[in-house]
């Protein structure tokens, strides 16, 4: 295709920020002198590495990309989705259109931070402006340090320089309905198929996510009932960017603090990813390299078939074998089973977690993992054992949430694989002596 050289252009590239409203890279584009055209790319890169065609999460991105493209069409323009790697997506642009500048938010994860660098190289000698944004964060990276402007390692302090930092972003009004001069014309068509890109397309349903003022007036006492509808759900429209972080701590700040804190969790995890990129495969405390791990590879294949014989653990890992999603009070639990009961190394569970959970973020995920095996940010990490049969007690006493997930439970469904006090003993034993040897 001949270059178009009379009409240049800005392009917007949609990543991990799956929405036309509060999306700063797309309003900056906008206040571009050249038309917008917004770009989505099946990464290759990503996709060639997926285990399975029946991925549910290609198919949540599918669906939104499709919202957003009748949204672009209704101002006469179009989605343009690529299936190819970044690199070869904007080969193609650069040969075709007159493009001046690249927007775009920024991600933190490894594999991001190193394709942005490719594209911006790709930019720069192409004489072609590359600019990225805050978007998915409050504050990013190096936004809050400690006074000596290292990183911070533990939540607490990390979380009340966060608010104290904190203050209300003043953002002008930007009502995309008012802008569709701003983008460039396209003519109406269907993006590419999943089947197109090599997945099934897969009959499901995502939960909204839920950031009303019942949600979070109750979110302090409901959060650890995985029986009860208590959370938000927000954590794939979170990772793929169909929410704007910055509405929802708005609602947040207004209506619970307990739930502002999850979210500050969740920056302080990026923060970490960011710092220490070594996490991603290593332990963060790296005194915690001579833990000797059990690995005993048919009682992992028990827990991830949610077969363990303690209801809670088994509960939730068929909940998110069915689903792609598991409450967050289970999610502790059985990552504690499978790493304090067991003895099996964290970077078993965190990839079966990557594989199956919907909301799969790298840094959550990662922090989450070594926050339950007690190798990442704390202070007496391997002390911290939960009791399965307690936690089950306490926070499933009617056993409402086994029931729905174990259909044939009974009590003695299934011997236990490891007697609790035994298995606590052990774990204990082999912390103490990577800590001390």
């Amino acid at each position: 295709m001949e270059k178009i050289i009379d009409k240049k252009i800005s392009i917007c590239w949609l990543r991990r920020d799956l929405r036309l409203f509060d999306n700063a890279a797309l309003k900056e584009a906008i206040k571009s002198p050249f038309r917008v055209l917004v770009i989505f790319i099946f990464d290759r890169n990503i996709l060639d590495q997926l285990p399975d065609s029946k991925d549910k999460r290609l198919v949540f991105i599918h669906r939104q990309l499709e919202k957003i493209n009748r949204e672009l069409q209704e101002k006469g323009s179009e989605l343009m989705v690529f299936n190819a790697t970044p690199k070869k997506a904007f080969q193609q642009l650069f040969s075709e259109y007159d493009v001046q500048g690249i927007y775009t938010n920024r991600d933190y994860e490894p594999y991001a931070i190193s394709r942005d660098r490719e594209i911006a190289k790709m930019a720069e000698e192409n004489s072609v402006e590359f600019h990225i944004f805050k978007d998915q964060v409050i504050f990013e990276k190096d936004e809050i340090l400690k006074p000596d402007g290292d990183p911070y390692t533990v939540f607490t302090p990390y979380s009340k320089r966060w608010k104290e930092n904190f203050f209300k972003e003043s953002r002008e009004e930007f009502d995309i309905a008012l802008r569709s001069k701003g983008f460039f014309p396209l003519p109406k068509k269907k993006i590419p198929s999943l089947q197109e890109i090599g997945f099934e397309d897969l009959d499901f349903q995502i939960p909204p996510a839920d950031i009303s003022e019942e949600m979070l007036r109750n979110y302090k006492k409901t959060r650890d009932l995985p029986a009860v509808d208590g959370t938000s759900h927000l954590g794939i429209h979170l990772r793929f960017g169909t929410v704007s972080i910055r509405q929802v701590v708005e609602k947040a700040l207004r209506f619970s603090e307990t739930f502002l804190n999850e979210l500050i969790w969740r920056e302080f995890f990026m923060m970490i990813l960011y710092h220490f990129p070594h996490v991603v495969d290593h332990n963060f405390r790296s005194k915690y390299d001579r833990l000797h791990w059990r690995n005993n590879e048919k009682e992992f294949e028990l827990w991830c078939r949610g077969e363990t014989g303690y209801p809670m653990v088994d509960a939730g890992m068929r909940q998110l074998n069915e689903t792609g999603w598991m409450h967050n009070r289970v999610r502790m639990i059985t990552a504690g089973f499978l790493t304090k009961h067991l003895l099996i190394d964290w970077r078993w569970g965190e990839a079966y977690f990557a594989e199956k959970l919907l909301d799969y973020e790298l840094a959550s995920n990662n922090g989450n993992w070594q926050w339950a095996a007690g190798t990442g940010c704390d202070a007496a990490p391997y002390f911290r054992i939960f009791n399965p049969e307690t936690q089950l007690k306490k926070f499933d006493p009617r056993l409402e949430y086994v029931k729905t997930w174990i259909k044939d439970y009974k009590p003695g469904y299934l011997e236990p694989l490891v007697e609790h006090k035994f298995a606590r003993e052990r774990a204990l034993e082999a912390y103490k002596k990577a800590v001390n040897s």
